[in-house]
């Protein structure tokens, strides 16, 4: 079975940084690619940032520069380090994990696998 865990959700004010992490279970196939995704209320889920199994990284134009993903295969983590944060990343943050490369998982609307979300609200 099939687990992603998110968290390190929080407040913060505009200019802060959060690190989220999400630790997936060890079924999860090593050739995932894993990802970041958000949604704001009244809007749709849009892809943040993903992680090839080989480590190639990819990132919404939106968040280049301030967020870094990375994985770590050995702890069953994937982390989204975020700075600078804007009051218009307020949004639940989701992992997901499926076949396939990073820039491809971000296009998707469906998905193998999600976890349950983590709340990041950022204020002005």
């Amino acid at each position: 079975q099939v687990h992603l865990v998110e968290s390190g959700g929080g407040s913060v004010q505009t200019g802060g940084s959060l690190t989220l992490s999400c630790t997936f279970s060890e079924s999860i196939y090593p050739n995932y690619a894993l990802g970041w995704f958000r949604q704001a209320p009244g809007k749709e889920r849009e892809g943040v940032a993903a992680c090839d199994s080989d480590g190639e990284k990819t990132y919404a134009d939106n968040v280049r520069g301030r967020f870094t993903v990375s994985r770590d295969n050995a702890k069953n983590t994937l982390y989204l380090e975020m700075n600078n944060l804007k009051p218009e990343d307020t949004a639940m943050y989701y992992c997901a994990a499926d076949w396939g490369t990073g820039k491809w998982l971000l296009l998707q609307k469906e998905l193998n696998y999600w976890g349950q979300g983590t709340q990041v609200t950022v204020s002005s």
